[in-house]
């Protein structure tokens, strides 16, 4: 089949553009790599650089003729959705809505969407949270991705469109950017590595559910073949507090950095954590990798990438 992966050259929708080609799909990858870095695109992918929200993607959609649209790319920084909201949702609505428009004036069969588990749901009145929790976000970017799910449900039913929702916990693993204000795992490994002080944010013990990114993979690969019109939770049901994590990744790269603590960030969610039972149910999915196991995996990406022995 022939796949669009939009954010095909970030973190995520590389690994999955990679693992849709290693099974003999054929992908093309639209980025604008504000994120992104060439470096990830996969040099079997057909490459467009653009916006999702400008109406040039029209045209891809026309020329290419895609099976289906694994939709990744967007805004995902909390603070700059707070900060810019109209930038935020210019990206991860309009943008959203152009491929959904393209896709129904082009036949795509699929729409696999990626939404966001914890930031959807708000600071969570159970815990861990299944996909019936109520849906109350507490950030402009965990609008806008409630908002792209309602649009999804609009297109589905008044144009038959088939989606897949995959609502990821916190994704980490290699190629997560350490600059970025998300990805803890990314930003404490990189600064471990090089000797820079990492600062945990308040009292450190805010939790969250951390999934390697191989089995989020996974998760898309199964998404491309699942036949019904669903939304999952993606993570592990497991929850982790910084202070733990920071604790691990001190011990696995050797570093011996004390723990210091910052201001709390206002406004931080203080627990997140989901129910992944639908997944295994349905989607047959269930995470195969440990904390441990991928953050030794993570540790050795940035050891090598810093070319550290």
């Amino acid at each position: 089949m022939k796949i669009l992966v939009t954010g095909g050259a970030g973190f995520i929708g590389s690994h999955v553009a990679d693992a849709y080609i290693e099974m003999g799909h054929e992908v093309v990858i639209v980025d604008n790599l504000s994120t992104g870095r060439m470096e990830n695109v996969n040099p079997k992918a057909q490459f467009f650089k653009m916006n999702i929200h400008d109406k040039e993607i029209f045209d891809v959609f026309k020329a290419e003729k895609f099976d289906i649209v694994n939709h990744h790319a967007a805004q995902m920084d909390i603070r700059l959705s707070v900060a810019d909201p109209v930038y935020d949702a210019t990206n991860n609505i309009i943008g959203t809505i152009n491929l959904l428009q393209a896709s129904v004036k082009n036949n795509v069969k699929k729409f696999i969407f990626i939404s966001s588990g914890g930031a959807i749901y708000g600071e969570q009145e159970y815990f861990p949270a299944d996909e019936k929790h109520p849906t109350r976000p507490l950030s402009p970017y965990g609008i806008t991705k409630l908002t792209g799910e309602k649009y999804i449900y609009y297109y589905h039913h008044v144009y038959d469109l088939n989606y897949v929702i995959l609502r990821y916990a916190n994704i980490y693993g290699p190629r997560q950017n350490p600059n970025g204000e998300a990805g803890v795992v990314a930003i404490f490994s990189n600064k471990l590595l090089t000797g820079e002080q990492p600062i945990i944010n308040g009292n450190g013990l805010q939790t969250r559910d951390y999934v390697y990114v191989r089995d989020v993979v996974d998760a898309n690969l199964k998404a491309v073949d699942y036949n019904d019109n669903e939304c999952f939770n993606i993570g592990t049901g497991i929850e982790t507090d910084v202070n733990e994590l920071f604790n691990c990744l001190n011990h696995l790269t050797g570093a011996v950095t004390e723990e210091v603590h910052g201001p709390a960030q206002p406004g931080e969610q203080l627990r997140s954590v989901l129910n992944i039972d639908k997944a295994k149910r349905l989607l047959n999915w269930t995470p195969q990798t440990s904390l441990e196991e991928g953050l030794v995996k993570t540790v050795e990406f940035f050891k090598e990438y810093h070319n550290i022995k």
